[in-house]
């Protein structure tokens, strides 16, 4: 049971919550304006879908540094994720995806509960890496059920130009896969004829991918223009808040994510992103070139972020938890409703985590966070280069 503010799908109420073997069971309080009282906050679990590492962990070692950066990250309040991992040889995926599925088999740990796995790359365009390594191809249909076949892949990152890639989209969501457009230099057109063969997201958008212009709007003006739902690094490193507010206005569901690198929740230093050594410093991790490689962001300090670009506190919780919820069919996670799994976050005033719950467990109780492991504060600056 939890005291506070609850922010429920119906609104704001101030009473208690219940949960037994993992699912809630009931909310118990009166509709309130938090605004009218100094009880903390108790949110949905945060719900990231392209997290590649934390803690000092990479996906891509597999196993047993997986399982770390769930833990990591659900310090920060996230309560369930996706596995996210880099292009490679398909050896090396094969290897990866092999010991994740293995991970999910056994009995949950102390950390995030793992839904599962985001393939981004290999089939992405080999002129559009940002932080990639070199390894992107065109995809196969028998070597993605091949790859189905070792850990549930929810979401696939590729870019639609590729060849045969329409019919590997139409196959993927056929099969109940996800499929975002990413790390691509597709055209606008291109991007409106992948999301009518069943395309239905972005990937870290803005980033990666054709920009917009006035007379050739892009795979930016796709999103902008026909998506429903799209992801976003909202670290305000990668994303100017300008253009985040752009995309908030255009794109009903957008969603937060950290697209977090080993560096996430550690101190400044070399780190491994894949194959690639990146170091972190000053709020963000690059690679030696000065290309952003992915973030040191945590959920909570995304959350923050939004709020402080100017959305309300519920806004904030719908980008970080609902909406990503909704985008893999997740609908008994990321809100708080009688017969959802008990993910949640309770936040003090400040919005700094206090305790985190998944699905009913505590991994965090009793004691303040520091927001994001990170002594530095994000900054607004854009950066040269292209980034992940």
């Amino acid at each position: 049971m939890r005291y506070g503010n609850i922010l429920t799908p119906e609104g704001w109420r101030l009473g208690e919550i219940h949960w037994h073997e993992g699912r809630v069971v009931g909310i118990h309080g009166e509709p309130a304006d938090p605004a009218d009282n100094d009880a903390p906050y108790v949110l949905p679990g945060f719900v990231d879908l392209h997290v590649h590492g934390g803690g000092g962990a990479d996906t891509m070692e597999g196993g047993e540094a997986v399982a770390m950066l769930a833990r990591t990250h659900a310090r920060f309040g996230t309560t369930s994720l996706l596995a996210t991992t880099m292009t490679a040889t398909e050896a090396e995926v094969r290897r990866v995806l092999g010991e994740i599925g293995a991970l999910m088999e056994m009995p949950p740990g102390d950390g995030a509960r793992i839904l599962g796995v985001h393939l981004e790359g290999p089939y992405i365009n080999p002129g559009k890496l940002g932080a990639q390594p070199p390894h992107a191809r065109s995809g196969d249909i028998a070597e993605v059920d091949a790859l189905c076949a070792l850990a549930p892949v929810r979401l696939v990152t590729l870019a639609p130009e590729l060849s045969g890639h329409y019919a590997l989209i139409r196959h993927l969501s056929g099969r109940g896969v996800r499929v975002q457009l990413g790390h691509t230099l597709g055209t606008y057109e291109q991007g409106v004829a992948a999301m009518e063969h069943g395309a239905c997201g972005f990937t870290h958008l803005y980033n990666a991918m054709t920009g917009l212009h006035h007379r050739h709007p892009g795979m930016v003006g796709a999103a902008l223009a026909h998506a429903d739902f799209a992801e976003l690094i909202p670290d305000l490193l990668h994303v100017h808040p300008g253009a985040i507010r752009v995309a908030l206005r255009s794109i009903p569901r957008l969603y937060a994510v950290t697209d977090s690198t080993a560096a996430a929740g550690m101190p400044d230093g070399d780190y491994r992103l894949g194959e690639q050594a990146v170091t972190k410093c000053l709020g963000g991790v690059r690679l030696a070139d000065g290309t952003l490689a992915g973030s040191t962001l945590t959920m909570d300090q995304a959350l923050r972020n939004l709020v402080a670009i100017g959305l309300s506190l519920t806004e904030a919780s719908a980008c970080v938890s609902r909406h990503p919820a909704d985008f893999l069919g997740l609908h008994d996670r990321g809100r708080l409703a009688e017969g959802c799994h008990a993910d949640l976050v309770v936040l003090d005033r400040e919005l700094a985590v206090e305790a985190v719950y998944v699905e009913g467990h505590g991994v965090v109780e009793g004691h303040r966070v520091a927001a994001g492991g990170d002594d530095h504060e994000a900054s607004s600056a854009t950066l040269s280069g292209d980034d992940s």
